[in-house]
């Protein structure tokens, strides 16, 4: 099982270990070829705006876009929850489009109102998750087929749709490594459906 972290900007290293100490595979997408291999994506935060910029200078927004339709989970956090989104409240940046949310970037302030907070996660169990917020987006709205896993201050902060999740914290800035089992076992759910077992 090979899991892939984008890797044109942002938290790359730190996705990488993670997925790595959960017992999967990694790979650093660096270019289109190395999606072809892939049984997961994360897409880490960093600059959405950027990011959007590179996926389009690199040609990424259509093969992500196929990954997706092929069933493979892709996990967006923080900017990458921004590029998954269908839409964003304010402004025009390059999107992924795949995800059936509305996102609202920097919705929690700028880098100096970055927080820590215990999130209530049930699909992780009772322990409450440490949640690292760095110029967090929030979703500001979910379509029909949306699911919402966490909020904060009445707020979505992590959200499931199919094969797509994404969360508007750092997961990787923590040692709770229970979001990324959580997606490497949507991974194994999707290849488990491939293989017809």
């Amino acid at each position: 099982m090979i899991v892939g972290v984008l890797a044109l900007q942002g938290a790359v290293r730190e996705h990488l270990e993670r997925v790595r100490r959960c017992g999967s595979g990694t790979l650093a997408v660096k270019k289109l070829s190395d999606l072809s291999c892939l049984d997961g994506l994360i897409i880490p935060g960093g600059e959405s705006t950027t990011i959007g910029k590179l996926l389009i200078k690199y040609d990424f927004i259509e093969p992500i876009r196929q990954l997706s339709q092929a069933g493979i989970p892709i996990f967006g956090t923080c900017a990458g929850l921004i590029l998954l989104a269908g839409k964003i409240t304010e402004g025009s940046q390059p999107l992924l489009e795949l995800m059936d949310i509305e996102a609202r970037r920097n919705a929690f302030g700028r880098q100096r109102e970055s927080f820590e907070t215990d999130l209530s996660i049930p699909d992780l169990g009772e322990k409450p998750f440490p949640g690292v917020f760095i110029r967090a987006p929030w979703i500001e709205s979910v379509g029909d087929g949306v699911r919402v896993m966490a909020e904060f201050n009445g707020k979505a902060v992590m959200a499931r749709q199919n094969s797509l999740l994404v969360a508007a914290f750092h997961p990787e800035l923590t040692d709770d490594l229970r979001v990324h089992r959580y997606f490497l076992d949507m991974v194994r759910e999707s290849l488990s459906l491939k293989s017809g077992v």
